[in-house]
């Protein structure tokens, strides 16, 4: 695969910490560029094996099964995750993904050619790939390298009552329900899911984690 220059789609903001999420599931109309470079989530975890860290980002949100079952990644959109282990908000490591054809290829974590919306795919860096999962199908992991990964579609795991936030704002409820309903319940998203040894993160006991989308140029 050469290396290519992608430019900035979509930035989500910064996350830090052991356990976080941020999400926002839709663009706004002057900035929205195709739901392939919308994403909805980034999640942040400890695995289950503890001395590993997960990083999920999901994108195209709001996917009925209909939808679900025809939506793909892009060869053109790739995803590159983020991360600053020296507390600057600059970007010491990146894990990118980019599917071709019925995979999705890996790289890093590695240090990142250039920072900020340009980036270039490290290619020498390759730690592994997948077989993308269709909808339907039992889902497909690949290990390597110590690394774990996942593409393909999954349920969209963000809970939000947008029926009552709507209330709150208007004025005619105080607060939320207990229970509330899911807003986006019945609806998928495109997930990837990489697992990564802590000792390959570096040696901070905090890191700040976000992802974006660019484009092939």
């Amino acid at each position: 695969m050469k290396k290519t220059k992608m430019i900035l789609g979509l930035s989500l903001m910064a996350v830090s910490g052991l356990i976080l999420v941020a999400a926002d599931h839709i663009d706004a109309p002057a900035t929205a560029s195709g739901s392939a470079v919308d994403i909805t989530d980034v999640y942040t975890f400890q695995g289950q094996d503890i001395n590993n860290l997960v990083f999920a980002v999901n994108t195209q949100g709001l996917l009925s099964p209909n939808a679900t079952a025809v939506a793909k990644f892009d060869e053109n959109v790739m995803v590159e995750i983020n991360i600053d282990n020296t507390g600057d908000n600059v970007e010491d490591l990146v894990i990118q993904a980019i599917k071709k054809d019925d995979k999705m290829y890996f790289f890093g974590p590695v240090a990142p050619g250039t920072t900020g919306t340009s980036s270039t795919i490290k290619t020498a860096a390759a730690s592994g790939s997948v077989t993308i999962s269709s909808y339907g199908s039992s889902a497909l992991t690949a290990e390597k390298n110590g690394m774990k990964f996942f593409a393909g579609p999954r349920d969209d795991p963000f809970f939000f009552d947008l029926g009552q936030f709507k209330a709150i704002l208007g004025g005619t409820a105080s607060g939320f329900n207990n229970p509330g309903v899911d807003t986006f319940a019945g609806t998928n998203v495109l997930s990837l899911v990489v697992e990564v040894p802590k000792a390959m993160l570096g040696t901070s006991s905090t890191l700040n984690v976000w992802a974006e989308t660019k484009k092939k140029q």
